[in-house]
């Protein structure tokens, strides 16, 4: 039997596409790692492929006919991802939907497939195919959270030589339960480490020369979770494992000389924190009380971390109702004055299943509210909601001054320059060089892209309310 899984275009990408692809769209992307997983839990008499949309335009009706299809997608996805199950369905296939987007919203998903896998799919997956096989596929399938001990290694294979990236992941789980995050609802409040020599072994499948945690924090908060994350480390430094490697994690990553200087000898490129905001309110408004504690100064924090020449990326928020005029301006110091090797500014979006989107879903303040077509919106980089302080043109220009400010060419360059200094490793400046040019690409694409979906918006609705310029 043949089964296809499909990762659809995320909306960026798909309307980028529109100005003409760019070479620095490849640090863009990575693996649809959730799938190829899955692909590694089918059983040897199914034929697998795997499509990931964000590598190039599909011809969804042309491919051949496939006798299961299964469809993965986060929210910005969602509308492609039905379009996607319309055409299979239409011809007859069935259609599987899982991922977070369909796990937060069942009721939307049952409507546009013929079986829906909430929460994480690894524990069910092998039923769910049975069950085709049977002819008895049932409507709804309740996954995860799942043992670490049962993740597979990913099928790297099917999509080999894709990718900038190779990608793999080592836990799950969030405890800090941020208003804004969808993680916990999804993976859970437990911190869940999978076993070292599971990870190690994967590694040595990976084949791509960059290696990309995918974790949401790769290091824990806890005692216990660090101690495992050093145990690792040490692990991959034993192996030989070393090849160059970017993590997300929280602040306290900083903290611990012993593992800065484990992370550093195992070849990590660059660590990527969330400060959220530069404000004690935002980072209150939040839920971000992890980044109060211990009247943490954050200079000092990033400068330990790139003691031991590891650069570091910030991502921060706008649009929180603490938020005032003048907030893109505010972040870009912050930003400097931090010492960032490199930033990141997303427009506060209120995903399902978040405490943020009941509390605007509750005050009727989504505005990009016309479901499922405007999922294609919730992107970070597109205004979906009313801001307490901002209309959606004047919170664009505040992520278009931070980007203006922080992107410009010779404080690029002079973050090249002080990278050089305190890494002295010739492949993270050029890391670092690649990745700001890429921010920069990125916002100046942010830009064409956000006037696109104006003119669409402002063509398709005649309420001013969903006019880019109105609240």
């Amino acid at each position: 039997m043949k089964l296809l899984l499909i990762n659809p275009c995320n909306p960026v990408v798909s309307l980028s596409k529109l100005q003409g692809w760019n070479r620095l769209n490849k640090y863009r992307v990575w693996k649809p790692l959730g799938l190829l997983i899955l692909a590694r839990l089918t059983p040897p008499d199914w034929e697998v492929e795997v499509i990931d949309e964000n590598l190039g335009p599909v011809d969804a009706p042309a491919l051949p006919r496939p006798d299961l299809v299964g469809i993965t997608a986060f929210t910005c996805q969602a509308t492609r991802a039905y379009e996607l199950a319309a055409l299979f369905r239409a011809r007859g296939v069935p259609v599987v939907m899982g991922g977070i987007h369909v796990t937060m919203r069942l009721a939307e998903a049952l409507g546009h497939a013929d079986a829906v896998v909430t929460g994480e799919a690894e524990a069910v997956w092998p039923q769910v195919l049975a069950d085709v096989q049977a002819g008895t596929l049932e409507r709804v399938y309740a996954g995860g959270p799942v043992s670490m001990a049962e993740i597979p290694p990913a099928r790297h294979d099917l999509l080999a030589g894709r990718y900038h990236f190779g990608s793999v992941q080592a836990t799950r789980g969030c405890p800090l339960n941020c208003s804004f995050c969808s993680v916990t609802a999804f993976n859970g409040g437990l911190f869940r480490q999978r076993p070292i020599e599971d990870v190690i072994a994967e590694l040595r499948q990976i084949r791509e020369k960059t290696i990309l945690f995918v974790d949401d924090n790769l290091i824990g908060t806890r005692r216990d979770h660090l101690a495992h994350a050093k145990d690792l480390l040490r692990a991959m430094i034993r192996e030989g494992l070393t090849q160059p490697w970017i993590c997300q994690a929280t602040i306290n990553f900083a903290d611990d000389e012993e593992l800065l200087d484990l992370a550093a000898r195992a070849g990590c490129l660059g660590v990527f924190i969330g400060f959220e905001s530069p404000t004690v309110e935002g980072l209150l408004a939040l839920g971000k009380k992890f980044n109060l504690q211990k009247g943490r100064d954050f200079r000092a924090s990033v400068r330990r971390i790139q003691g031991h020449g590891i650069p570091v990326m910030g991502s921060f928020i706008l649009g929180i109702d603490t938020d005032r005029p003048g907030i893109g301006a505010t972040i870009a110091r912050a930003a400097k004055d931090y010492g960032l090797d490199m930033a990141d500014v997303q427009i506060l979006t209120p995903l399902p299943g978040t405490a943020l989107f009941q509390e605007m879903e509750g005050q009727g303040r989504i505005i990009a509210n016309s479901y499922p077509a405007d999922w294609q919106y919730y992107t970070f980089s597109h205004p979906v909601f009313q801001y307490l302080h901002f209309t959606w043109s004047e919170l664009v220009q505040e992520m278009n001054q931070f980007n203006d400010l922080f992107y410009s060419y010779p404080q690029i360059l002079l973050r090249a320059l002080r990278m050089t200094l305190h890494t002295r490793n010739p492949k993270k400046v050029l890391f670092g060089l690649v990745t700001n040019l890429t921010g920069r690409h990125n916002h100046l694409l942010d830009r064409k892209v956000c006037a696109l979906r104006r003119a669409l918006l402002e063509a398709a609705s005649p309420t001013p309310a969903l006019q880019l310029g109105e609240d």
